[in-house]
């Protein structure tokens, strides 16, 4: 349902060059002289080709997830769908083990070592891709990784070792990097209210390609095997299908897509509308906020756990309970396929949380979302029935997978000026949580896999403490509130204290303060109760102060 712009809060983005101060038009008011039919529309009113209702920056203030329009809902559509692509890539080596490991005589060694290779390389991968977004614009971003990785999944169907299984397992994963560029553009394209939900959507369903490959997979195989094919050689084939379906993605991203409301990054840079913020500050401001790390570990035992489960969670059940491929495979895709709603509730229930409590209230949902996760790992690793141990997946699946979409509820409001930085970091911990886990629990005969489950779970809930350790001084934390100081309680010292004074006199920071006053919201319900909420501004316009 379309919001009330009088209440919207835009979330700030490391496009660092919109200031604020650049052109915006509105509805104005013409002269009893000029036109006595009182308030119209100006003929350029960029407002009027948005489809949904927008914010004074362009941003959605609606959220309608079936509709196409662009440029808002296509942003949105071609982001999850490229991220999900890459996710069956990723994965889709995970159903055929059985088949694979058969073909080259893998180890369990060998198994577990892939399965952390192929979610190492997205670590480096996702640290660059926010540097990508912030020069070259999310469309680009997305577009260039899936075509240049697509070569790497056809590479595939042409291993012949342990050693080359591993190396193009590491390099496909590289394009799991499109999930900062898919969280980057809906950042940049929805309101500040409806964020946690929308970028809860985007993250979920393109996770879900981890359930859906668990299913497409063994059903492509089956399909080529049918036609003649050896169990051998259906497996190579079916590799194809993926690639494919990267190629394709690239294409429509490339041709379909826009960075912005208002356009592509590179064309309102060349307008003068955009101008360039300098790496160096961007990254150092990144590097500087202490709870930039404290996401990329909670993110490391949230989105890495369930990766982690991507990788083992199918022959898990093969082994364990002696199923069939095709029946391991199904139940292994439930897992995946619950981001479809757990991911964007756990983003919603952020939004709400929020409405109420402030950021408090998004830090206590998080650890809420995030400790249950693990408590349903420790279950299933100890489930003794097949029954049993589905109903153990499934809860531990919404909780794990709500808490991703918690976090990034949080992520946008640590930084506007290295929102891109940040938002890649944060997703890097993801893999790197993937990797540790999956090296010190699933890489070697030491632990049995139900043991590691059990572990990995616990894991995953001592880290989950850390959530406490995440303060700002204008909201407070888990169980602190806003600290005292007079002025570091205000939202604009603490966005505007990534600017230098040179820049604050040069006016470069004024984005800043727009955003500082938007973001008065996560302060809660005493906010408003107490009047200290932001100003209104004028419809479809800017802050007074702006």
């Amino acid at each position: 349902m379309p919001q009330n712009n009088e209440d919207d809060g835009s979330i700030g983005t490391s496009l660092h060059g919109v200031t604020a101060r650049e052109r915006v038009f509105s509805f104005s008011v013409e002269g009893v002289e000029d036109c006595p039919s009182s308030r119209t529309v100006r003929f350029d009113d960029p407002t009027a080709k948005f489809a949904l209702p927008v914010d004074s920056e362009h941003r959605a203030t609606a959220f309608k997830p079936f509709s196409f329009a662009k440029p808002h809902m296509r942003a949105f559509h071609l982001g999850w769908i490229s991220f999900f692509t890459c996710f069956i890539s990723t994965f889709a080596a995970a159903p055929l083990v059985p088949i694979i490991r058969d073909n080259l005589d893998l180890t369990k060694s060998d198994i577990g070592n892939a399965g952390v290779a192929s979610v190492s390389g997205a670590i480096f991968s996702r640290l660059a891709m926010g540097a990508v977004c912030d020069l070259l614009g999310a469309r680009y971003g997305t577009a260039f990784l899936l075509m240049l990785s697509a070569p790497t999944v056809f590479s595939m169907s042409f291993v012949s070792d342990a050693g080359g299984y591993l190396s193009v397992r590491f390099m496909i994963g590289f394009c799991l990097a499109t999930f900062v560029s898919c969280q980057y553009w809906t950042s940049v394209m929805f309101n500040g209210k409806i964020i946690g939900l929308v970028n809860g959507c985007a993250g979920g369903w393109g996770d879900m390609g981890g359930g859906v490959t668990q299913l497409l997979m063994p059903t492509v195989f089956h399909v080529i095997k049918l036609a003649g094919a050896t169990p051998f050689t259906a497996w190579r084939i079916a590799f194809f299908v993926p690639g494919f379906l990267q190629v394709i993605m690239g294409i429509l991203v490339l041709t379909l897509g826009q960075d912005l409301p208002d356009g592509n990054l590179s064309t309102l840079q060349k307008r003068g509308e955009v101008s360039k913020d300098k790496f160096t500050k961007v990254f150092w401001y990144a590097v500087l906020n202490y709870r930039t790390y404290v996401l990329f570990l909670l993110y490391g035992f949230s989105m890495g756990i369930e990766m982690t489960i991507n990788n083992v969670i199918s022959e898990y059940f093969f082994d364990r309970f002696q199923l069939e491929l095709h029946t391991a495979g199904m139940i292994a895709a439930s897992f995946g396929m619950a981001n479809f709603f757990a991911r964007p509730l756990g983003g919603y229930a952020s939004d709400i949380s929020a409405r109420f409590f402030g950021m408090r209230g998004r830090l206590w949902t998080l650890w809420i979302l995030q400790t249950s996760g693990g408590i349903f790992c420790v279950w299933l690793g100890r489930a003794t029935s097949l029954p049993i141990a589905i109903l153990a997946m499934m809860l531990f699946s919404v909780g794990v997978q709500a808490a991703c979409g918690a976090i990034f509820g949080i992520v946008p409001f640590v930084s506007r000026r290295s929102l891109g930085l940040i938002s890649g970091l944060t997703g890097a911990g993801g893999n790197f949580g993937s990797g540790l886990t999956q090296l010190i629990f699933f890489s070697s005969s030491r632990f049995h896999t139900a043991d590691g489950l059990s572990l990995m779970g616990i894991m995953g809930m001592v880290f989950t403490l850390l959530v406490a350790f995440i303060h700002f001084p204008q909201w407070g934390s888990m169980f602190f509130g806003p600290t005292s100081d007079e002025n570091k309680s205000k939202e604009e010292h603490y966005y505007a204290a990534e600017w230098t004074e040179e820049e604050k006199r040069q006016g470069l920071h004024e984005g800043s303060l727009k955003f500082a006053e938007n973001s008065r919201s996560e302060r809660g319900r005493k906010a408003v109760s107490d009047g200290s909420s932001p100003s209104t501004p004028p419809e479809n316009g800017n802050p007074a102060h702006v």
